[in-house]
Order: C-alpha cells, then sequence, then structure tokens
C-alpha cells in the first residue's frame, strides 16, 4: 500500500472527490485503484476565507502497479509506502506463570499497564483506592449538581478512569511516538465502544459520558484475561527491603506479596506522595503551573477562529492554543481547553476549591473554557523540598475555598473587573457553569503576585489572537492547581525506580505524562518493562 499525503479538499467537498483526487495524483485509472482508507483527516484553518480538510489516505492499488508507482514518485515526500503501523507484543507469560505483577491506580497509565499485562498473559491485580467508574460518576455529579456531601475517595480525582474521566476527553498529545504505542491506545479504545473516528480525526476526544462505558468495557476484558480488579483499596504502605518491593499493605490491613508494582496513582495523590517519600523512593519536585478557568461564549471563539465558518458541523465548536510570555520573566498559556464545555470542581480534598474543564462528546453547552495557567518551579517558587508544590497547592485551595465562602463554592470575578483590579458585584452576559456555585469577588489574592500580574498581562494580549477574549464579562473562576503533577519519582532506563527496583512510576502522578493519551502510551511502555523484568529479559 501507499500513503498519500496533504491531499487537499473544500471543507464541503463531495465524498467522491477523495477518490477523484487520489487518481489524479497518481495518475492512474478508477479500475487500477483497489482501495483506500483516510489515515488522518485534518483542517487548515489559517486563512478564514479558504477552510479546507487535509488528509492523509492508505491506497491499495494492482500489485503490478505499486513497484512502478513507488519508483515513479520516489523523490515526492507525499507518496511513501504505508508503515507498519500494528502493535506487537514483547512478550508472553508461559503457562501457569505464578507471578502476579500489581498495579495501583486505575486511571489511564495504570488501566493501559493492567490491559497489557493481561494481554501478555501476567494475571495483574489492579488496585484502586476510588469506586467503579459508574458509581464513582454518581458521586460526582451528586456533589457538583445536588451539592451532595465530598467523598474525598470518590470524586473528580479519584476513581476508576482517573482525573482524565472528567474533562473532554482528548485523545492527542505532542508525544513522539515512533512505536505507534498511541495507535495501540486509541485501537483499544475503540474496541472498547469509542467511534471509529478518533482514529483518523486530527483532535480526537470521548467526553465523559461516553468514557464511563469505554472504562467498564475495558475493565471486562481485562478481567476476562485473568486480570483482578479491587476497587476501595487504598495502598498505605510499600514494604521495600535493602532497595527491592516486596509487597504493599491496604487500608484495611491486608498485605500482598509482589516484587513487581506498577505506580500508576495520578497527580493528586498526595498522602500516597508522602508515603513513598518518607519510606526513602526517590523523588523530586518538578515544574507544574496556577491559575484560573475563563470562560467565554462559545459562538465568540467559533467566530474568532473560524469567521464564516463558525458552526460548520465537520469543524464543530473552536477550540484555541495560546501562551504569552510576560515583562517579569512569566509564561501564560492556555490549558486544558475544553470547546462547549463545563467548568468542574475537582478537589480532591476537604476544605479546598480546585477547578478543571470538562466537556461531553457533543461539545454543546453554552461556554467555552481554558485554563489560563501561569509556569512555576521549583527553584524559584517551591525550593524548599521536594514536596513543596504540593504545599504550595494546598495552600492556594485553601485560600479559594475561603474566597469562595467555605462552602465549595468557587471565587470567580469578571474580566473586565480582573484587569481593572475592582472587585465584582454582580454578573454580566456570561453565565458560570461551575457547580456547585461560584461567589463573585475579588482573585487578586487567590495566586502569588507575579501570577496576578502575569495574567493580567496576558489576557489583553491573547485578545490580540482571539477577538473578544478580553470581554468585559467573560468569567474567572478559581483556582487551576492540578495541571500537572508537582513531583517526579525518577526512573531509569528499565523504567525502575531510581533506587528502588521493582517499583515502576508511570504516568502522570510520578511525572512522566500530561493527558489521556500520553499517560496510556507510558501504561504500556512500563507494561513492557514489567513483563521482560518478569521473565529475566
Amino acid at each position: 500500500m501507499l500513503r498519500l499525503t496533504e491531499i487537499k479538499l473544500p471543507l464541503d467537498h463531495p465524498e467522491l472527490d477523495l477518490k477523484t483526487a487520489i487518481l489524479k495524483k497518481l495518475q492512474i485509472q478508477p479500475e487500477e485503484l483497489v482501495g483506500f482508507s483516510v489515515f488522518k483527516r485534518s483542517y487548515d484553518a489559517r486563512k478564514k476565507h479558504d477552510i479546507h480538510l487535509v488528509y492523509i489516505v492508505d491506497v491499495e492499488i494492482e500489485a503490478n502497479l505499486e513497484a512502478k508507482l513507488s519508483d515513479r514518485f520516489a523523490k515526492d515526500p507525499h507518496v511513501l509506502p504505508t508503515p507498519d503501523m500494528s502493535y506487537h507484543m514483547v512478550a508472553q507469560a508461559p503457562s501457569h506463570f505464578t507471578k502476579r505483577p500489581i498495579v495501583i491506580g486505575m486511571g489511564p497509565a495504570g488501566m493501559f499497564a493492567g490491559l497489557m499485562l493481561a494481554q501478555m498473559g501476567f494475571r495483574p491485580i489492579i488496585l484502586e483506592r476510588g469506586k467503579p467508574v459508574r458509581d464513582r460518576t454518581v458521586d460526582t455529579f451528586n456533589f457538583w449538581k445536588k451539592r451532595a456531601e465530598f467523598n474525598p475517595e470518590s470524586n473528580a480525582q479519584f476513581g476508576e478512569g482517573g482525573a482524565g474521566t472528567f474533562s473532554d476527553g482528548k485523545l492527542y498529545s505532542q508525544v513522539r511516538d515512533p512505536q505507534h504505542y498511541g495507535r495501540k491506545v486509541l485501537t483499544e479504545f475503540v474496541k472498547a465502544g469509542a467511534s471509529p473516528e478518533i482514529l483518523y480525526i486530527n483532535k480526537p476526544h470521548i467526553g465523559t459520558f461516553k468514557l464511563v462505558g469505554i472504562v467498564q468495557n475495558i475493565r471486562a476484558t481485562i478481567e476476562s484475561l485473568g486480570g483482578e480488579i479491587r476497587f476501595q483499596s487504598r495502598v498505605t504502605d510499600i514494604d521495600i527491603q535493602s532497595g527491592q518491593v516486596r509487597g504493599l499493605t491496604l487500608a484495611n490491613g491486608e498485605y500482598l506479596e509482589s516484587d513487581h508494582i506498577v505506580l500508576a496513582i495520578g497527580h493528586s495523590a498526595r498522602d500516597t506522595f508522602q508515603m513513598l517519600y518518607d519510606r526513602g523512593v526517590y523523588i523530586e519536585a518538578k515544574p507544574f503551573s496556577i491559575g484560573f478557568r475563563i470562560e467565554h461564549p462559545q459562538p465568540i471563539i467559533d467566530r474568532a477562529r473560524y469567521g464564516d465558518f463558525a458552526g460548520h458541523k465537520i469543524l464543530g465548536a473552536a477550540d484555541y492554543k495560546l501562551v504569552h510570555h510576560c515583562q517579569n520573566g512569566r509564561s501564560v498559556y492556555s490549558f486544558c481547553m475544553c470547546p462547549g464545555g463545563l467548568v468542574v470542581a475537582a478537589t480532591s480534598e476537604e476544605g479546598r476549591v480546585v477547578t478543571n474543564g470538562m466537556s461531553q462528546y457533543s461539545r454543546n453547552e453554552r461556554n467555552a473554557n481554558s485554563g489560563i495557567v501561569v509556569g512555576i518551579t521549583p527553584e524559584v517558587d517551591y525550593p524548599d523540598h521536594p514536596l513543596a508544590g504540593i504545599d504550595l497547592q494546598r495552600r492556594l485551595e485553601s485560600h479559594a475555598f475561603e474566597l469562595g465562602g467555605g462552602t465549595y463554592a468557587a471565587p470567580a470575578q469578571l474580566v473586565g473587573d480582573f484587569l481593572a483590579n475592582r472587585p465584582s458585584q454582580t454578573l454580566g452576559t456570561v453565565q458560570p457553569s461551575y457547580a456547585p456555585n461560584v461567589r463573585l469577588g475579588d482573585l487578586s489574592s487567590a495566586l502569588p503576585d507575579y501570577a496576578i500580574a502575569a495574567i493580567r498581562e496576558a489576557i489583553p494580549a491573547f485578545n490580540k489572537q482571539i477577538n473578544g477574549f478580553a470581554m468585559d464579562d467573560a468569567m474567572l473562576t478559581g483556582v487551576e492547581t492540578r495541571t500537572s503533577s508537582p513531583i517526579r519519582i525518577k526512573r531509569d532506563r528499565d523504567y525502575q525506580s531510581l533506587n528502588t527496583q521493582g517499583l515502576f512510576p508511570a504516568g502522570e502522578g510520578a511525572g512522566y505524562a500530561g493527558g489521556i493519551l500520553s499517560a496510556g502510551i507510558d501504561g504500556i511502555k512500563v507494561a513492557e518493562a514489567v513483563a521482560l523484568s518478569l521473565l529475566g529479559k
């Protein structure tokens, strides 16, 4: 097969036009084309009056023609042999293999580590401190919408599916992936019920409600292959002897023996981070970001990005990606942009307020929202201790709780008032989506002074790229502190902890991923390392 790239067609082109473009590019007759499939479809919106689709297609032609065409287009970078995108297992457990690895965490990294170990025949035990995804969803939505009691073990951070369940469900990343692990992740999602379009559209996403069923189906696959998943099983201690993991202890006192443990605990398992540090596992502070959520009416973003094509069904709700380098040396950027989404309560601890963004598959809520965050570093901003970033997060989240009135309402301010440094007293045209509620006021004390100054400088700068971004009635809601893990559990080339053999840090919590896709990729890589180690390779 041949892979053709950079095939450009109008946004509303007839279906037959793609086949015609292939025939024209290859200079072949219709009967010589056996078939084709779309590998990737994106769009080019740099010119709002001329938005067009860009295709990558895999083409099957008559066997006797392929060699001739390869020679004819040998110097054309847009006609190449189709690469092998299939995933190949690195190991397979022998029959009756008795050693069972343990995976801590059932977020994307833990889920894919467990799935891969199960597919390779190692029958993993997966421990999740929270509840099954459907029960967890009930707890979380009841807290948001019905103001039910907050459950610190079942919320937007903890439970089956991990933090990514209550997000936009984005399935793209900037990870370099020459081994095509990302394709494996997407393929498994499709097997579990995701739309096949995630395999070819440029910025695939799933959305929370669809993710719930998909996560359940992946769990069922793991169990069908001999894996065991235990919910409400919080790990309270790791048994380390002479630098080697030997087992772990659960909150109920049960001890599980294993010398291969995958640590996929997510970026908010602060009690586990502390336990690991106390046990001597090497941990270092890493950079992360802090800021607010910003909301605009989605049509404003659509018009700014797509012009007259705003609302087109192929384009859908528009997103954006922004960055500004400030005079005080800080960088401000948009984070986890959620078109047609909601701002949600994402705390995992009592008495604290944290925001995040979420979208359903349809992305049809009235507002667009994004984190507007400022990069911070341990060397400058929290230099005292490897866990000092967690202390900073907690201080900001506790203060946000106070600013919100101590009821899990989030502090909020209109953008016009924030830029003018005056408290907000009444809402404008933008209705905040955060639940349980918002409390209008002054956000100037919600973040350190350098962050407030940087965001005040960045918003007008962003308005030059997105007309209307600095509109007076746009809504800021605080605080956003869980952009990534504040620590890194450093590992060596075989994916084990630097100083603790048999402990395999994985995913976002360990500091090696930043989203569903990259966490799933990391989970697969770690599973491969565990499998090879189990077999002594």
